[in-house]
């Protein structure tokens, strides 16, 4: 399928696009790991494409909050808490997928009941919100089925919300005659056969002696084959959300481990951001204990280094950055909307959005992204968009307001309408589009 932009030319370096040259520690240390493109980013193409006349997006999009406690259940259990442990784990040895280290293990796992969306379905991002104290992880695998034949399990992600035990990962090197795991979205291959029917499996880990990890919440995101057009309703948002101000590029040069700052930290930048809206986030004691406790605005940095994926080498895996938000007592996930109608929903709701974005827009800093995420924090009465945006040179720069045909276009058309929805359980999420799948 051919991802349109207004404009797509590749920046040396991109704040949500992977690094060229596969890192050295692959899944399969035998076998050179190939290198990944960011979903969402095209192959660049010189000169403008102009945006096409609104008209109804023509793919679907569909959202599904597992039930936990369901499926098929291998050694946990569900409680008040969510997914946990049972008594009687099995044990064995684990082999982290980025160091190829062994780590002596607990373990239990969790199957979803199968799902079915109601089309064929082309790519899957899934989200999970959960604790993984000291000693402990989780995996996140998907399986698809279509035509009575079923994929491989594919490894979603290794993840763990600190860094003392495993270094959370992606999984390069999956891609077989059905699909790829790219950085965090499974894709089918265009020639397999059609996907109908999906199943999540989660895998709980601990050290001997650790607590249980919780997931107390899975979703995925599924998105069907298609063109992606713009759609325009009747109604109108006019609300500017009061979300705190940050720049990516004032944390240019720190971490180099952690990917460097500046270009390389819109996802953090923009999720700190968001997390700072609803007072949330990493405590100032949290910061104080934090290596460079002393750079300004901390929690974009501790926001770099708790998102960061070995395997990406990047700090903007999406689901990693939903999960981070979850760790502070909001409800986090990915999902991808249909338009900017359905944002404005979330406006409406109180509810700011980071929203990831293909291509450049009039006043964008930079010349040229494969990709970028910024927050959407509001609507003009015109209909154009109010958004921070962290591509800027001081925070007090960050407020922007986008042409809406523009911006709509390097956003549904780079990225599928790719945003992350973070809030606290309290804030209800506005209804979902009627007579459509729901997509969140």
């Amino acid at each position: 399928m051919a991802l349109r932009a207004l404009v797509v030319l590749l920046l040396a370096v991109a704040c949500s696009a992977p690094p060229s040259v596969a890192p050295s520690s692959a899944a399969s240390p035998s076998v050179a790991a190939p290198a990944v493109t960011r979903t969402g980013a095209p192959t660049p193409t010189p000169g403008p494409v102009l945006p096409t006349p609104p008209r109804d997006d023509a793919t679907p999009r569909s959202f599904t909050r597992l039930a936990l406690d369901s499926g098929q259940h291998d050694g946990t259990t569900h409680t008040s808490q969510g997914l946990t442990l049972g008594p009687t784990p099995a044990r064995g040895s684990y082999t982290d997928p980025h160091s190829g280290r062994t780590i002596a293990d607990e373990r239990g796992t969790w199957t979803s009941s199968l799902i079915t969306p109601a089309f064929e379905f082309e790519d899957l991002i899934a989200s999970w919100n959960g604790t993984t104290p000291p000693g402990t992880w989780i995996d996140v695998q998907m399986r698809a089925t279509g035509r009575g034949r079923s994929t491989k399990w594919y490894t979603l992600a290794v993840w763990a919300s600190g860094d003392e035990t495993i270094r959370r990962t992606t999984v390069r090197g999956q891609d077989d005659g059905d699909g790829r795991v790219n950085v965090d979205t499974f894709e089918r291959r265009r020639e397999s056969l059609p996907l109908s029917q999906y199943e999540l499996r989660v895998t709980l880990h601990r050290t001997p002696g650790a607590a249980s990890p919780i997931v107390r919440l899975l979703t995925a995101v599924v998105t069907a084959p298609g063109d992606h057009d713009i759609m325009l309703g009747p109604d109108r948002t006019v609300r500017d959300l009061d979300v705190p101000m940050l720049s990516q590029e004032t944390h240019a040069g720190h971490y180099p481990d952690y990917d460097g700052g500046g270009e390389a930290w819109c996802s953090p930048t923009s999720t700190a951001m968001v997390l700072a809206f609803w007072k949330s986030g990493p405590s100032g004691a949290d910061l104080a204990a934090f290596p460079g406790a002393g750079h300004a605005d901390g929690a974009v940095d501790h926001a770099a280094r708790y998102t960061y994926d070995w395997s990406y080498r990047g700090a903007g895996n999406w689901p990693y950055n939903t999960a981070y938000a979850a760790g502070y007592g909001l409800e986090s996930f990915v999902t991808r909307l249909r338009s900017l109608v359905e944002a404005e929903r979330f406006i409406a709701a109180g509810i700011p959005l980071v929203a990831s974005i293909t291509g450049t827009l009039p006043g964008f800093l930079f010349t040229s992204t494969e990709g970028h995420l910024l927050v959407i924090r509001g609507f003009e009465a015109d209909g154009d968009v109010i958004v921070n945006d962290p591509a800027v040179r001081a925070n007090g720069q960050a407020r922007k307001v986008y042409p809406r045909l523009e911006f709509e276009g390097v956003w549904l058309r780079g990225s599928k309408g790719t945003v992350y929805v973070i809030r606290p359980p309290s804030v209800p999420l506005p209804p979902n589009t009627p007579g459509r799948p729901a997509n969140w």
